[in-house]
């Protein structure tokens, strides 16, 4: 936003000859337009957008929350108390659940390194005489 203001500015001053802006080349003036255009693709590909979106959302909901506590004469910093052990709980529960799923991965990955390695290959078939191997015979 602060791109398409700086760009209309530059741009109005361009077009009414005021100051040292008249005498800088169209492309100078309108860079913050590209500027501004580059930066909205970077924030809509990355999800900044969304994100801020979101934040904003959940503010709005902390805030109504909170006014409908105080309008039932509850206090709402034991509802944030309350929300902070829960985050805390679910966070600590995906680190254990990481944690198992880690040693179950590795597990797994032994198992199946063991059975892979276990198995005969061809090569080892014909050292076990096998019928199609022609005998020697000297003389």
């Amino acid at each position: 936003m602060y791109f398409v203001i700086l760009g209309v500015l530059l741009l109005l001053m361009k077009v009414t000859d005021y100051g040292p802006v008249a005498l800088w080349s169209w492309p100078a003036v309108l860079w913050p337009f590209l500027a501004a255009v580059v930066w909205w693709i970077w924030a809509d590909s990355t999800g900044y957008t969304k994100r801020r979106e979101m934040d904003k959302m959940e503010d709005r909901k902390t805030a109504r929350r909170r006014k409908a506590l105080s309008a039932l004469g509850l206090d709402y910093r034991a509802f944030d108390k309350q929300k902070k052990t829960a985050e805390k709980f679910k966070a600590s529960r995906q680190r254990e659940i990481d944690k198992v799923e880690g040693k179950r991965a590795a597990a797994r990955q032994k198992a199946r390194d063991s059975v892979l390695h276990s198995r005969l290959d061809s090569g080892m078939s014909s050292q076990l005489g096998d019928s199609t191997q022609q005998p020697d015979t000297k003389q």
